[in-house]
């Protein structure tokens, strides 16, 4: 007895203790437009989480928290609700557009745009958008600049200036004049075109020169400024603009164009007896090389040149963001590389009673793929539909329907199962015909899916009476 009463003793112990060891929990669930923070393998199905145990969610890409608590925890062998809720990331007012406004797309959502709209007289410069993104708004700010500031091409007679044939010219635009031989500047060698179509200072006069004792150089073989009109992508170093005559044996350089670089020759020329000698410096376009590399997308080019452009494509199922054409200026590529983003279509439509199978979290890609299927009735529709190319589904939803076929009159038979007026999809009857009458066809038949007994109803005939033979 003393045995007996010794066991019962240390059972009644190691039952107490089993009953007070809390019980953990497995891996913890999965809740739309969340991800678990960490790395996904800490959340294995395999493994445990003992009691109290905390883990904590995110936001999915593009979401962000609005309330609620972002962890959960193990308690008693189950989890904590998450009460944590997700919104649309938002990025706020885009600022102030001097001589213009601001007019929004939608909420300031990721991935929605705000125009900018100049007031009347004035025009957009550069892009005239930027997207909103996680890091905020995107792309370059827009300004307006006043419509029609041009001047037109400057005229000095006896001069020869840097125009080049240009017929208008924008704000800042400058011009530099040279007197020709027997002439003498009279105001400023270089214009620059102002606010109001008006070049400032005032254009210079090139008047004739009577004293002789200012161009000693040009009466002893000396000579007057070069002019190079044959090759407009070298022009006469800065240093050398202002005088007006040189002495005989003297020489001056050219340098290339902005956006053009040396590509042979000599950049100097001498002056000999009166005449310059020519000029055989040679000024390519300089290159820029690659514009970059985008992701999902690439750049299809003019060439790589000054004055070439780069134009980004974006590979099926992305969208550009940023400005596509990139110029090939004389400090490399202007811009930046844009960004090839791929399209993302909105929930699926859940507008029916047909279920989605394993829902995936957003953003829907792609390509990315809803399954559906039906828990009562047969699914009309597509099954499965995309995420297409334009950010559109394939296909609308399913729907479920009951499919039901009519009682089986057979005149003269009777039939045992489910005795209804209409049999679901896939309820099956046997059917025998009454005394005196042969059956011709199928004993067991099926309701099939659209809505016809399978494989057919069998007929009941009279059987033929041996009693004359």
């Amino acid at each position: 007895m003393r045995n007996v009463g010794w066991n019962i003793l240390v059972l009644s112990f190691a039952l107490l203790a089993s009953a007070q060891v809390p019980k953990e929990c497995s891996a913890p669930p999965e809740y739309p437009y969340t991800r678990l923070r960490g790395e996904p393998e800490k959340y294995s199905s395999t493994r445990t989480f003992s009691s109290g145990k905390k883990v904590y969610y995110d936001c999915a890409e593009d979401l962000a928290p609005s309330r609620g608590s972002p962890s959960v925890q193990c308690v008693d062998g189950k989890w904590t609700k998450l009460t944590l809720k997700c919104e649309k990331k938002y990025c706020g007012n885009a600022g102030e557009l001097l001589n213009g406004e601001f007019h929004y797309e939608g909420n300031s959502f990721v991935g929605e745009k705000v125009y900018a709209v100049c007031n009347e007289g004035y025009t957009v410069k550069g892009l005239n958008y930027m997207i909103c993104k996680k890091s905020g708004w995107t792309g370059e700010f827009p300004s307006c600049e006043e419509e029609g500031t041009t001047c037109s091409t400057p005229a000095v007679a006896n001069s020869v200036s840097s125009a080049g044939g240009v017929s208008v010219y924008r704000v800042g635009d400058n011009v530099i004049f040279t007197c020709s031989q027997g002439f003498q500047l009279d105001g400023a060698q270089r214009v620059t075109c102002g606010p109001g179509g008006v070049w400032q200072p005032q254009l210079p006069r090139c008047l004739p020169s009577h004293d002789k004792t200012e161009s000693p150089d040009v009466e002893t073989g000396g000579c007057s400024v070069p002019v190079n009109n044959h090759n407009s992508k070298a022009h006469l170093a800065d240093k050398y603009i202002q005088r007006t005559s040189f002495a005989s044996g003297e020489r001056v350089h050219y340098v290339c164009a902005v956006g053009y670089i040396q590509a042979g020759g000599s950049r100097y020329c001498k002056c000999i007896k009166g005449k310059w000698t020519p000029l055989r410096l040679k000024c390519e376009r300089k290159p820029c090389g690659s514009a970059g590399e985008i992701i999902n997308g690439q750049f299809t080019y003019t060439g790589v040149a000054f004055g070439d452009t780069a134009t980004a494509v974006c590979d099926e199922g992305y969208n550009l963001v940023g400005q596509a054409t990139r110029n090939c200026m004389s400090q490399g590529w202007d811009g930046r590389v844009p960004a090839c983003e791929a399209v993302v279509c909105a929930e699926p439509p859940r507008g029916t009673n047909a279920e989605i199978r394993s829902p995936q979290e957003p953003p829907y890609t792609y390509r990315s793929v809803i399954r559906y299927h039906c828990s009562v009735g047969t699914l009309i529709g597509q099954r499965h539909i995309s995420c297409t190319e334009n950010g559109t589904w394939s296909d609308p939803a399913p729907t479920c329907k009951e499919i039901t076929c009519p009682s089986p009159n057979v005149p003269n038979a009777y039939w045992t199962g489910a005795q209804a007026k209409l049999y679901q999809d896939r309820d099956t009857i046997s059917i025998e015909c009454k005394l005196g009458y042969t059956k011709i066809g199928p004993s067991t038949v099926t309701c099939g899916g659209d809505g016809r007994w399978f494989p057919g109803l069998p007929k009941c005939t009279p059987r033929r009476s041996n009693w004359g033979s």
